[in-house]
């Protein structure tokens, strides 16, 4: 039998059309800017988020790391959430490689970071502290349960961001899950960003990239980034053809996931020792804590559903996140909700 993977979206896998678009694909030296595919997803990708422009990158991470370059100079400053992704998960590539300071600023449970603690993290001109440069947002915010982030806060940010003559930058790569759970077209959720970057490789199924769009300057400085972090790529249009096809055929369908995730979560919440976390799920994410008198971490609980064939995320000592996607069918809930009652009976008090 298969495994249930719910461990994050980034399990999924191409779809038969991806494969035969990338079986078919047009390419050419993307270096040179002479890919069709690439081009033609990266001028799709630039109208759906408004923006001037797109370049294709290999991750979400380079994507990020690139626009944090461009925004700030060695010593700057840039304001982000202390559960953020670029906080957490990228390997202090900002600091690493672009000597770029952090401010890391209290994330709410709702994903968003106060207003007033944006602005008193904006530093004075002071020759003692590093220039405030960068605001980075996450939507959805991954830690923070999947939350997605209203036009509303995001524009009230972009409007900070301009009284204080910074710079905004959106981490969207889940930004089609927020604009399919909030009914609102991404161009308008990035409205307000200077910048954002989307994965094609979560929940839309493509198997590698992402795509950072900005103006068209930025974008142009952006190519000269991505060939200096090793980013540049040649015949890489067998890898944009199925985000074409995931920007064409995924999207939509990601109200599927978010319907399972709650699905989910209804059955999860029934079983004795688990709680959900509140509000969960937001999208496709479903977070939720091991009751204190289980004799048991989060990592053995997933090390026991692992024998039965059931792949979770073990985040916290005894907190989960089980992610929905592509390749999660409603059979596969009731998979995975069994398999949690099965492993937690034998040990309950």
């Amino acid at each position: 039998m298969e495994f249930v993977d719910l461990r994050s979206d980034t399990v999924t896998q191409p779809t038969p059309a991806m494969r035969e678009a990338m079986a078919n694909s047009l390419v050419g030296d993307d270096v040179y800017g002479e890919d069709p595919t690439i081009n033609r997803l990266q001028e799709m990708a630039a109208v759906i988020t408004g923006k001037q422009a797109g370049l294709f990158v290999p991750s979400g991470t380079m994507g990020n790391l690139a626009a944090v370059l461009i925004h700030c100079n060695r010593g700057d400053e840039v304001i982000l959430g202390n559960m953020s992704h670029s906080f957490l998960y990228e390997a202090g590539g900002v600091s690493a490689l672009g000597g770029v300071h952090s401010c890391q600023v209290p994330n709410q449970p709702d994903g968003s970071m106060l207003l007033e603690d944006i602005r008193a993290a904006v530093r004075k001109d002071d020759i003692h502290a590093p220039v405030t440069r960068l605001i980075i947002l996450e939507n959805t915010h991954n830690r923070c349960g999947g939350a997605v982030l209203s036009l509303e806060y995001t524009r009230q940010v972009g409007q900070l961001a301009i009284q204080r003559g910074l710079s905004l930058h959106l981490d969207g790569a889940r930004i089609f899950n927020a604009s399919v759970a909030l009914g609102v077209s991404v161009a308008e959720l990035v409205g307000p960003a200077d910048s954002i970057t989307f994965c094609l490789s979560k929940a839309l199924c493509a198997p590698v990239g992402s795509v950072l769009c900005g103006s068209q300057d930025f974008i142009k400085r952006a190519k000269r980034l991505r060939k200096q972090l090793g980013g540049g790529m040649r015949q890489a249009g067998v890898l944009a053809a199925a985000g074409i096809v995931a920007l064409e055929t995924m999207v939509d369908r990601l109200a599927e996931d978010h319907l399972r995730a709650k699905r989910l979560a209804h059955q999860l919440a029934k079983i004795p020792g688990l709680t959900l976390e509140p509000g969960s799920p937001c999208t496709n994410m479903v977070y939720l804590k091991l009751a204190e008198d289980i004799p048991l971490t989060a990592g053995q609980v997933a090390e026991n559903l692992k024998a039965c064939d059931v792949l979770v995320g073990a985040v916290g000592e005894r907190r989960f996140r089980l992610v929905t996607h592509y390749w999660i069918s409603d059979e596969d809930v009731n998979r995975a909700a069994t398999a949690f009652r099965q492993v937690l009976i034998k040990v309950l008090p």
